[in-house]
This record gives structure tokens, C-alpha cells and sequence, in this order.
């Protein structure tokens, strides 16, 4: 599978839920980074739904090329 565009070389900080669902955007298009607002419709991406196990803040990734989606693992540091 080929990775989405890349939004940004920084991951977004975001204060989650415990046990709240989200869709994070892996397509790059998203006015709503980092997560869907449907623009993958024109694409063959799909998000990705993951739930947060516990409440905190998480760097979500949106360059795009993590190998831990939604997570950033620090990938945009090669970029």
C-alpha cells in the first residue's frame, strides 16, 4: 500500500479519550488533520478507526509514513 501525501513534518499533539474512537485521516487530503473529514473518497484510502486506551495527550502522526498508525514513531525526522 502506498502512503498518503504529506501534511505536515510534525506530529499534532491531541488530548484523547479513554476508550473514545477515531478515525485518523492516512490519505494527507484531510482539512482536519490529523484526523478524517472524508477527502480519502476520491482515493483508495480508508482511515484508520482506533480507539484510545486510556485518557492523554499522544502525538498522532501526519506526515503519513509512520509504521505505527495512528502514532507517530518519528519517521518525519527522515524526511
Amino acid at each position: 500500500m502506498s502512503k498518503g501525501k504529506i501534511a505536515s513534518k510534525d506530529p499534532s499533539i491531541e488530548a484523547l479519550e479513554a476508550g473514545k474512537k477515531y478515525f485518523w485521516c492516512s490519505c494527507g487530503l484531510s482539512q482536519s488533520q490529523p484526523f478524517c473529514d472524508g477527502s480519502h473518497k476520491s482515493t483508495d484510502f480508508e482511515p484508520v478507526c482506533f480507539q484510545a486506551k486510556q485518557k492523554g495527550k499522544r502525538a498522532i502522526c501526519c506526515c503519513k509514513q509512520t509504521k505505527t498508525p495512528p502514532y507517530c514513531d518519528g519517521t518525519h525526522n527522515e524526511l
